[in-house]
């Protein structure tokens, strides 16, 4: 009888302390006592440029003309020795005399009646920041903010110039550089013909949703004199570039042309009047105008032979690309390379100008081969590698892709699609 007592009262215990123990379950772990748990809310911390800006005051500001670094920290508590620190600090960074009038800066300053500067961000660009840690030691280091890209196609019906037919598109002259570009060895665009028609898919870049200009060209069309020139950038293992829908590189032993943007005002020819001169001469070179200070690029790698000043010729360079192939470029306002250098292809080797025998800013391009001048127009220069063959079926597939992407295009269709 006994024993049956205190059985019942165990049993009694065992189910008061299991229906408290499921109680404590349901409210989360918290037993009901008057010493209840507070959970804490994580503070939010707020960031810009990777600085956490809630401790300091936020003052924004474009560079003014003739404004210098130390216009903007001298109000701000910051010493003239202490700007001549982060000028030196700086120097292998960003280069302080490269800050421009127009572009964004952001000071983070003290909350007191000093404001002494924490932190002095500028943006040199759209996508780039240098960052000027002051609040111990002065450190230097330069960031990007976050790029998205949106895949996007223009297209357009060649009625006068490539510039024109991208007249209205968004970013229409750096698109029409950038074809340029990919192009650069297989069409003259001062040569092409009303009635061409393109098509491009290319990326274009946003910071916070903001449209910062053009990415990369991913593939293209255009059909000139009623040929088609695809382009495919490909990047594999063993190739990168752009290439034809054969696999065949689109870059080729030598450039179109030594500037990006000229107009064609004297082509190679036998019989020329001279505008100087006034006699019928030959003229073994191609003229293209352009304003004085364009940038003058070698068509090809190779080893600057030289590089003066004569009375006809100005300011010229010459340059030796192999045993077969010499290019000289004449009337240049200034020479940017020496004898012996050895220059890459669409290197800067001087700059448009009026210098010698010359009407106007321009530069006469002349092209040897094999030691006689000759039109380089004539040439048919052999390509570059083409896609590996380890890198072929993947180069194969994204041909195929990009195809139906750029869609069955004719000039008939390229003029509805427009953007």
């Amino acid at each position: 009888m006994k024993t049956n007592y205190i059985l019942n009262i165990l049993f009694i215990l065992f189910v008061f302390l299991g229906l408290n123990a499921c109680e404590n379950v349901r409210s989360g772990g918290v037993s009901k006592s008057s010493d209840s748990v507070v959970t804490k809310k994580v503070p939010v911390i707020h960031k810009k440029f990777g600085i956490a800006v809630d401790s300091f005051k936020e003052v924004k500001g474009e560079i003014e003309r003739h404004q210098y670094l130390a216009n903007i920290l001298l109000p701000h508590g910051i010493s003239y020795q202490k700007i001549a620190s982060i000028v030196k600090k700086s120097d292998s960074i960003f280069d302080v005399q490269d800050i421009r009038a127009g572009r964004p800066y952001t000071l983070f300053c003290s909350k007191d009646s000093v404001e002494e500067v924490k932190y002095f961000v500028y943006q040199p660009d759209e996508i780039n920041y240098v960052v000027y840690d002051l609040t111990d030691s002065i450190h230097v280091y330069m960031n990007q903010l976050p790029v998205t890209k949106k895949e996007k196609t223009v297209s357009g019906v060649i009625d006068g110039s490539l510039y024109a037919a991208l007249d209205d598109a968004p970013n229409g002259v750096q698109l029409a550089m950038k074809l340029g570009e990919v192009y650069a060895w297989d069409i003259d665009f001062y040569r092409i013909k009303k009635g061409d028609w393109f098509k491009i898919l290319y990326e274009e870049n946003y910071v916070k949703d903001k449209a910062i200009g053009v990415g990369r060209v991913k593939a293209a069309i255009f059909n000139h004199a009623g040929h088609h020139y695809y382009a495919f950038y490909f990047k594999g293992d063993s190739s990168e570039g752009y290439f034809d829908e054969h696999a065949q590189s689109l870059r080729k032993e030598f450039l179109k042309a030594p500037l990006k943007t000229y107009t064609v005002t004297s082509h190679y020819t036998m019989r020329r009047f001279h505008p100087i001169q006034h006699r019928w001469k030959s003229h073994l070179g191609t003229d293209y105008a352009a304003p004085t200070g364009t940038p003058i690029m070698s068509t090809a790698a190779g080893v600057v032979i030289a590089s003066r000043y004569t009375k006809f010729n100005g300011n010229y360079v010459k340059i030796r690309h192999n045993s077969v192939y010499t290019t000289q470029y004449l009337h240049m306002s200034r020479r940017a390379v020496h004898v012996g250098e050895h220059v890459g292809q669409g290197e800067v080797i001087g700059y448009v100008g009026s210098t010698g025998l010359a009407t106007g800013p321009h530069v006469c391009y002349r092209f040897w081969k094999n030691g006689k001048q000759v039109d380089p127009y004539d040439q048919d220069f052999p390509p570059a590698e083409p896609v590996a063959e380890r890198d072929k079926s993947a180069f194969m597939t994204l041909v195929k892709q990009e195809k139906l992407q750029l869609g069955k295009t004719t000039v008939d269709t390229v003029s509805k699609i427009r953007i």
